[in-house]
């Protein structure tokens, strides 16, 4: 029986200059910070249950299937990082 093996270093990742961009990106303005607080939510706004005829299904979170999803999250952590840390604000407003 033969194995198969990946090689990742052969696929090549077309979303890979924008990964580097958004891991890349400094908070250095309070502005910019809350931006991207305000347009970046803190849980996926696609994840809901639905009623329908006495029956509830559940829709999971969509936002993972993103394939930017962990560089925006980590964005947004770093920009709530930054007001609260650097410029002493308060950030609950953007915690859920």
């Amino acid at each position: 029986m033969s194995t198969i093996i990946h090689n990742r270093d052969r696929f090549f990742d077309i979303l890979s200059p924008l990964r580097r961009w958004v891991d890349r990106f400094q908070i250095c303005d309070r502005r910019t910070a809350h931006l991207i607080c305000q347009v970046i939510p803190c849980c996926c706004p696609f994840e809901r249950d639905v009623k329908f005829f006495g029956h509830t299904f559940h829709i999971p979170p969509l936002c993972k299937l993103n394939p930017l999803y962990d560089e925006f999250v980590g964005l947004r952590f770093r920009s709530l990082s930054y007001l609260s840390d650097e410029c002493s604000e308060d950030i609950t407003k953007y915690i859920c």
